[in-house]
């Protein structure tokens, strides 16, 4: 999950995607979280706790803040990354449609393809397609990012997850193309849908797909219309999540962008 209002800069199968809802929308304390999550305080500034989440056929740990009332900033890091204190926190939560997109990581198929997560947040989908043995990088604009998908990448058991901070603002030249780019609730901003579309101009190679899992927010269609000037054909199948902050519930879609070659 990218920080509101922060100002951000091989061989690939391509897939429509055909996501079929399983049972009722996928959050809700009462559906996510076991009644033996634990709470704890491990670092000086902000709480955090640990549930288990069921996705695919599996079970996930995964660390979180508390709530989403907490602000920490001790060395003046998301202040020079141009994260305020009201979004400070909204990296470190489990969003419904990042939940979602989890989901439909557990089953599509993803062997051979170089895939990257943008604003992974806690990294919830980086660690479903981990624990499938894909080629996956994560990356984030918030500070604490990496340390939480590195701290949930143990709690699962698996190795580190390869991680980048990454504004949107210009390329990172380490960073690489990929075949594939995800992510979940990115366009919630009015300049989001620039900057993003920037983004993956950058970091897509010429055969690509792109997944967004989008409650709803309402900047799709620019979004959509950007990356169909980069070669992009979109399709989007209804995607029901519980409700959010500012949406109700079942409003949310997956949008799929599918690009063959370089227009």
């Amino acid at each position: 999950m990218l920080p509101a209002r922060a100002r951000h800069p091989g061989n690939s199968r391509l897939l429509r995607v055909n996501f079929k809802p399983r049972g009722p929308p996928p959050l809700s304390r009462r559906q996510s979280r076991r009644p033996d999550f634990i709470r704890e305080r491990t670092v000086p500034g902000y709480e955090v706790e640990t549930v288990t989440l069921h996705v695919g056929d599996s079970d996930f740990r995964v660390r979180t803040l508390l709530n989403k009332q907490q602000f920490s900033d001790p060395d003046g890091a998301a202040e020079r990354a141009g994260v305020s204190p009201a979004s400070w926190p909204l990296f470190g939560v489990v969003w419904p449609a990042g939940l979602a997109l989890a989901e439909v990581m557990s089953r599509f198929p993803v062997e051979g393809k170089n895939i990257l997560e943008l604003g992974c947040g806690i990294g919830l989908a980086s660690l479903v397609l981990a624990r499938r043995g894909a080629r996956i990088t994560a990356c984030d604009h918030h500070p604490l990012a990496e340390d939480f998908l590195r701290q949930n990448a143990g709690l699962n058991g698996l190795a580190p997850i390869r991680f980048f901070t990454a504004p949107w603002l210009g390329p990172n030249p380490l960073l690489g193309r990929f075949d594939m780019i995800i992510g979940s609730d990115l366009l919630y901003e009015p300049d989001h849908a620039v900057l993003l579309a920037g983004f993956i101009a950058h970091h897509a190679n010429p055969a690509a797909q792109v997944l967004i899992a989008d409650p709803g927010r309402g900047y799709v269609s620019a979004f959509s219309s950007l990356l169909a000037t980069q070669g992009y054909l979109r399709s989007a199948q209804p995607m029901p999540m519980a409700a959010s902050v500012g949406m109700p519930a079942s409003r949310g879609r997956l949008y799929s962008f599918i690009r063959r070659e370089l227009p």
